[in-house]
């Protein structure tokens, strides 16, 4: 039984308004400016949103979180401001977004117009992490060596949450995380997570970390 259910995506950018551009054209989405200066890329649910929040901090390490995507060509998505990291060494071409985040391009002759393949997320422990985001998300596992996805998620427009092996430990805040749903905050505290920030007059949520301290925000009914 789901603890959770999933909500949105939310990606941190110096300039909300160039990130939001770029995204939007990379996945098929529309960008929506807010009043405060963030952005909303739209799609055909709720739950293809995804907001673009502005931060002061750029980007200084590798991401642990990136997003992989469906495009006829590496090319396109180039076109779009992304930048080559390697296109060589893998089936799949490695970019780096206008801020500076790696990002996947899967190179389709068929591409579906949402384009978000999958939620990529480096972790110490991934079977441990995939089988823990399974619970929390009512999901089914899948494990290969030195990677562990968690598939079937209700909801999520995209295939996997994908956990793959690194050696190095998490250092700086994500600036990719998704959201969830809960009906109480507790249930997820007493599967392993920690609160950051609680619910309070400014935010309409609680700022949770998963076991290995990757950021996520859970949304009680109003």
């Amino acid at each position: 039984m789901a603890l959770a259910t999933y909500k949105d995506l939310s990606i941190d950018a110096v300039d909300a308004e160039r990130a939001a551009r770029f995204w939007a054209a990379a996945l098929g989405l529309e960008a929506k400016a807010l009043d405060d200066g963030d952005r909303m890329l739209a799609g055909p649910s709720e739950r293809h949103a995804i907001w673009v929040n502005e931060v002061p901090e750029p980007v200084t390490v590798k991401q642990r979180v990136h997003l992989d995507i469906h495009a006829g060509s590496v090319d396109d998505v180039m076109a779009l401001g992304a930048s080559a990291v390697d296109l060589t060494s893998f089936r799949w071409k490695v970019l780096r977004d206008p801020e500076g985040g790696e990002l996947c391009v899967f190179e389709r002759e068929t591409v579906p117009a949402y384009r978000l393949y999958e939620v990529v997320i480096d972790a110490r422990e991934p079977e441990r992490m995939a089988t823990w985001w399974s619970d929390v998300l009512g999901a089914r596992v899948e494990h290969k060596e030195g990677f562990s996805s968690v598939v079937d998620i209700a909801g999520a427009p995209f295939e996997a949450l994908v956990f793959q092996v690194v050696p190095e430990p998490k250092t700086v805040k994500n600036r990719i995380h998704w959201d969830v749903t809960v009906e109480a905050v507790g249930l997820l505290l007493g599967d392993g997570a920690t609160v950051l920030r609680p619910q309070d007059d400014e935010v309409a949520w609680t700022v949770l970390a998963d076991p290995e301290g990757n950021e996520f925000c859970a949304f009680e009914p109003a």
